[in-house]
């Protein structure tokens, strides 16, 4: 009765706003039938759950799907063909850096006006950005090929990826996560560029992709002390028994992979690039403009037979990242996989001091769930104080243990502050949108589906509310 009422509430909606859909349409667009045959062969339907993994070095955006058997496999990669800034986290408004984390995209952040063909706003800053003073807002996932801070996709490859998230979220998700990383987590990515300075911060970013990887669900998100942490007990930042095991493992083994290679002579690296960069593929035809101007748009559109629109520096596109060497000062690694090394710490040519290793006795930061997409699941901090055997356990991410603080970079403080005063989760967001009159956009199911909804959500039918126009996302994006 209730899914009844749903369609009909909606239908109605529908029936006052063909109007302004009747030019466009392109909310609407089906899902391509090729990548309708690839779900069917991999046993997926258009219905099922989404999550998707991008990944800035390599510019891809990969879109999974919950399959058959329950757990998430990877449907379709597409190619990113413009980002901005460096590897690394957004920090501040105007650095024109493109987020890295862990989100939740609900249906309202779905925009269907965007300036920017389609559109979805990534929600930075969530409240690991907030908790290290993260500022900024409309980092969008969107078209064309320009950016300042989102992830353009060109029109072509949004408008797939929008028809995706609008038939999961129409046929029951509440939700999906968006996992953005600086690049695939594998051990020739993490020797190589183990000297960066945001190193730490993607160790614990790799922390999330492991647990994903290994159990094939999406991984429950919270911050505690500053950090991210994944598939917590309950309220607690307490690792789950039934997990750690499994983890463990694989981060051993990547461990020594990684040891291995920097044993082999693997060099330290930084990657530098003049402004953010793009798929490969789009580099190439760029580069072959020689660098391209406004005048050479329409003959890149031609030699690819894609729709970039507006591209954004495209110099530095054509250009492509520069690999930086970095010394060390010494590298103390066992290439045995055998055996832990001797002495796991790398220190940079920086020559910073290490950080005092953290008191043991100091009590377990708060802990704040970030990434539910069920709504009625409330968001809550909760102080908690160790155990003594939990004190003495040594529960650092293994890159930590291996690599150290490669920079001498000291970790985010745990103050007393954070301790007995963890900040409110419903302190009001920087605001995002401007908000309009909510537009419902309507699924191209011919019946609600049944809800597929994740674990611990609510079965229910959900449609997309329409997303409003920002005013202008150009104006939005000056800034990021």
């Amino acid at each position: 009765m209730r899914r009844l009422l749903a369609a009909t509430a909606v239908a109605l909606a529908l029936g006052a706003c063909n109007d302004q859909y009747a030019s466009s349409g392109r909310s609407l667009a089906p899902i391509p039938q090729r990548t309708m045959a690839l779900m069917s062969e991999k046993g997926m339907s258009k219905n099922d759950p989404i999550l998707v993994r991008l990944y800035k070095k390599e510019s891809e955006l990969e879109v999974w799907k919950r399959a058959g058997d329950g757990k998430y496999a990877m449907l379709k990669s597409f190619p990113i063909c413009r980002w901005s800034g460096q590897l690394g986290p957004k920090r501040r408004e105007g650095d024109r850096q493109a987020p890295e984390g862990f989100y939740t995209i609900n249906p309202s952040q779905l925009n269907p006006n965007s300036a920017y063909y389609l559109s979805f706003d990534t929600g930075y800053p969530n409240a690991y950005d907030r908790a290290h003073n993260g500022t900024g807002s409309a980092l969008m996932v969107h078209g064309s090929c320009s950016s300042r801070g989102c992830y353009a996709m060109t029109d072509e490859g949004i408008a797939e990826v929008y028809a995706l998230a609008r038939e999961a979220i129409s046929s029951g998700q509440r939700g999906f996560q968006f996992q953005a990383y600086p690049f695939r987590m594998t051990a020739e990515n993490l020797a190589r560029y183990r000297a960066d300075p945001n190193m730490p911060f993607w160790r614990n970013l790799k922390d999330g992709s492991d647990h994903f990887e290994l159990t094939g669900h999406e991984p429950r998100v919270a911050v505690c002390g500053g950090r991210y942490a994944f598939d917590t007990v309950g309220m607690t930042c307490k690792d789950d028994p039934s997990l750690a095991p499994m983890v463990a493992q694989k981060q051993e083994q990547d461990r020594v992979a990684v040891a291995e290679l920097v044993a082999k002579g693997t060099p330290a690296v930084k990657l530098v690039y003049a402004d953010g960069g793009g798929h490969e593929s789009f580099r190439q035809s760029m580069a072959a403009l020689g660098g391209g101007d406004s005048q050479n748009f329409s003959i890149l559109d031609a030699r690819s037979h894609r729709n970039l629109g507006d591209i954004s520096r495209p110099d530095a596109l054509a250009e492509g990242p520069r690999e930086v060497l970095v010394e060390e000062k010494t590298t103390v690694l066992a290439a045995s996989a055998g055996r832990k090394p001797a002495s796991s710490r790398l220190a940079s040519s920086v020559g910073q001091p290490e950080p005092a290793k953290p008191s043991l006795s100091a009590a377990k930061p708060a802990r704040t769930v970030l990434a539910s997409a069920d709504p009625d699941e409330p968001l809550m901090t909760q102080s908690t104080t160790p155990s003594a055997t939990e004190a003495k356990s040594d529960s650092k991410p293994f890159y930590e243990r291996m690599l150290g603080n490669v920079l001498g970079r000291p970790e985010p403080a745990v103050t007393a502050e954070t301790e007995t005063a963890p900040a409110p989760v419903d302190a009001p967001l920087p605001p995002r949108r401007r908000v309009a009159a909510p537009t419902p956009v309507k699924s191209t199911a011919t019946k609600p589906q049944a809800s597929l909804a994740m674990p611990g959500q609510h079965a229910a039918a959900h449609f997309i509310p329409g997303a409003q126009q920002v005013g202008s996302e150009a104006e939005s994006l000056k800034s990021n």
